[in-house]
């Protein structure tokens, strides 16, 4: 596993950077807000990193801290664990954080008319909401600290040619944004819901 990566930044993007490692150039996949906050062409940086593997891809994905590497870690595993279990556990460990946790939902891009979503920003937002909702029947959630972002289609993971991508697109993200403490090691502490 890759966990940090620290390079020249040889090109910046939206969704990625490519960090040059005494030679090495590596294509780290990023939010936009972490790529908005990385300095420009030319300067060092570093990353705390993801690396994700599956049968057909190898993808880096790059953090500002150890925290929010945590975050990502968790939310990868959703899935597998079930839906109601990772939200349990992603509340508990929202509120024993610091900071403001920013849900922003996704979708992929093939659009949705429906009595219910006029559109797939009406549907990503829904989805941010219903995750809301979750996070805040735990009491020691400040509904203050919580912001809901709907994005649509607007920032892909990957290209929405295949069927298994789009379904990587469709998403909601759980950002917790901190301040000057940002990287002081301290790391979201995840408790297993089994003991």
């Amino acid at each position: 596993m890759i966990g940090r990566i620290a390079g020249v930044i040889l090109h910046r993007a939206m969704d990625h950077v490519l960090i040059d490692v005494r030679g090495v150039g590596y294509i780290v996949h990023v939010s936009q807000r972490t790529a908005a906050a990385l300095p420009p062409v030319g300067e060092a940086t570093a990353l705390y990193t993801d690396l994700l593997v599956r049968e057909d891809l190898l993808q880096l994905f790059g953090f500002p801290s150890p925290l929010e590497r945590e975050w990502h870690r968790l939310l990868m595993t959703v899935q597998g664990v079930g839906a109601k279990v990772a939200l349990a556990t992603t509340s508990a460990a929202v509120a024993r954080s610091p900071g403001n946790v920013i849900v922003a939902g996704h979708t992929d891009n093939i659009p949705i008319s429906t009595a219910r979503f006029r559109s797939n920003w009406e549907l990503s937002s829904a989805r941010a909401v219903t995750v809301v909702h979750g996070l805040l029947k735990n009491p020691d959630i400040d509904p203050g600290r919580v912001m809901i972002e709907g994005h649509a289609d607007s920032r892909p993971l990957m290209p929405n040619d295949s069927s298994a991508n789009r379904a990587i697109n469709r998403r909601v993200e759980l950002i917790l944004e901190r301040g000057n403490d940002m990287d002081n090691g301290d790391m979201l502490i995840i408790e297993d819901p089994k003991s």
